[in-house]
């Protein structure tokens, strides 16, 4: 598993890289990666493990940001739908998506904007970079699985803005690109803040 020593930092050329596109099949050092950045996301999430490795809270990891300049991205989207009074404590939490996408390419999206009300944070990045990071409300995903199989998402709201998060770090932008250096915190008429 990563810990938070392993995720490169803001400054690291490998974060404003143009990444490669992963080969089929997948080599063991992707292999690992990937089983690697999935559990750092699971242990993340739960909060006495989290603090046990004292790991920052998670729900998307990209190669880059462990290093490796290729277009993979592992994902873990915990499933809001799911009522709290009815939750078993000792049940395996359930997810919206759980997987890693390789090659990702978003092929459609809404001219509708979204952003998160309180802004968006990133594991590579420390400080606390203010404002709204406005994003497309809907996208259509297209990605391989890790057998090379063409995949597709339709998502709209929250997942879609964590998709356009780590699809964004395999071409180099990091959240912040996305801010209004002026005005961060402007509202935009038709766009949707969620959160």
């Amino acid at each position: 598993m990563y810990l938070m020593k392993d995720i490169v930092r803001d400054g690291d050329p490998v974060l404003r890289q143009q990444a490669a596109k992963v080969t089929f099949p997948l080599s063991d050092e992707v292999k690992e990666a990937t089983k690697n950045m999935m559990e750092y996301l699971v242990v993340s999430q739960n909060e006495e493990e989290n603090e046990k490795y004292g790991l920052r809270p998670g729900v998307g990891l990209a190669a880059p940001q462990v290093g490796i300049s290729q277009q993979f991205s592992s994902i873990l989207i915990p499933d809001e739908d799911v009522d709290d009074t009815d939750i078993d404590e000792d049940a395996a939490p359930t997810y919206f998506f759980k997987g890693t996408i390789y090659n990702p390419v978003i092929t459609r999206q809404s001219v509708k904007q979204t952003a998160l009300s309180m802004g968006e944070g990133c594991l590579s990045v420390d400080e606390d970079i203010p404002g709204y990071v406005e994003r497309a409300y809907r996208i259509t995903v297209k990605y391989q699985d890790e057998n090379g199989d063409a995949q597709e998402l339709k998502l709209e709201g929250y997942p879609a803005i964590v998709f356009q998060h780590e699809i964004d770090h395999l071409h180099g932008t990091l959240y912040y690109d996305h801010i209004s250096k002026t005005a961060p915190w402007d509202e935009t008429d038709g766009t949707r803040y969620i959160g």
